[in-house]
């Protein structure tokens, strides 16, 4: 039986970079939570203490904030393909490369009525998210990349329903007809450069349009349940966006459970609630198409060696 090292992987987590665009006198915000991951074989390091294959990750730091000026901040996905370009293309031992990357949204803060051209409020919403993966070098090299959001709070105080479940002698829950739903959605989708390259796909556009159709159904589907809602907000996605192979989802189910004010006397109809933060539900999905092509290790985070 021997000993051997198993995968390994090394790089820079969350590196808070924020880019101030000063081209006029209204300035613009991109504020960012880059990590970089590489990949290769990086053996000798391990197993010697070598380090003459390993560019420092103060090294991955340095260039993801150079980066931000040099290329810029279009948009998250276009600047994590450049970091992970630049890193499996110009550092000869590296084979791979991980970006992940989010983004806190800020509007210009609102002065006597008009925007003021450089102050920034933070919103509070959802925060946006991308993950790119490159492998690979020259002829050969692959990319894959990842669009996505987290923590999106949504609530609709009717048009939910959940009943017909299966019973057995713990189940205590009442069936519904009218509920209120909410989760804290996180959704992650997959480019695939099929009917669109990459330099051909607006990343800030269809973010903004998946985020639409993600609250637009939502909203108006009379849902049996959140697994139904799910698929049916994926589904739409992938109709109107050919080159979205597949979308995933997590949802925490925020629970709001009616609040008993039978004791005084006060009669609540769907009024009043007690807004529970755990346990939860949790339901994920994946909706896909049928052709998608290959996955690789799009779906492999930084932080999972596996």
């Amino acid at each position: 039986m021997a000993i051997v090292l198993g995968p390994n992987q090394y790089g820079k987590a969350e590196n808070r970079v924020v880019r101030i665009t000063r081209d006029s006198t209204r300035h613009e915000i991109r504020d960012l939570n880059v990590s970089t991951a590489l990949r290769g074989d990086f053996s000798a390091a391990h197993l010697v203490g070598d380090q003459s294959q390993v560019l420092p990750t103060d090294t991955q730091k340095q260039t993801a904030y150079s980066y931000a000026k040099e290329k810029g901040v279009s948009s998250i996905e276009a600047y994590g393909l450049e970091l992970a370009r630049h890193f499996v293309d110009d550092v000869v031992p590296v084979e791979g490369a991980r970006i992940e990357i989010e983004e806190y949204a800020w509007e210009h803060a609102v002065v006597d009525g008009e925007e003021h051209e450089h102050t920034f409020v933070r919103l509070g919403q959802e925060v946006r998210t991308a993950s790119i993966t490159v492998e690979g070098k020259g002829a050969e090299q692959k990319t894959w990349v990842i669009g996505g959001l987290k923590d999106l709070v949504i609530l609709k105080s009717t048009g939910s329903e959940f009943h017909g479940f299966l019973k057995d002698e713990y189940t205590l829950l009442e069936p519904t007809t009218d509920r209120v739903m909410a989760t804290a959605l996180v959704a992650q989708w997959r480019f695939a450069e099929t009917g669109a390259t990459w330099a051909e796909i607006d990343w800030n556009d269809v973010y903004t349009g998946v985020k639409r159709i993600l609250i637009t159904k939502f909203a108006t589907i009379q849902s049996l349940a959140l697994q139904q809602t799910l698929y049916e907000m994926g589904k739409a996605v992938l109709e109107e966006y050919p080159f979205i192979a597949e979308i995933k989802f997590s949802a925490p189910n925020k629970h709001h459970f009616l609040y008993n004010l039978e004791t005084f006397g006060v009669e609540n109809n769907n009024e009043v609630f007690h807004a529970d933060d755990r346990p939860y539900g949790l339901i994920q999905a994946t909706v896909m198409r049928d052709d998608a092509p290959d996955a690789g290790p799009a779906w492999t985070p930084a932080a999972n060696l596996a």
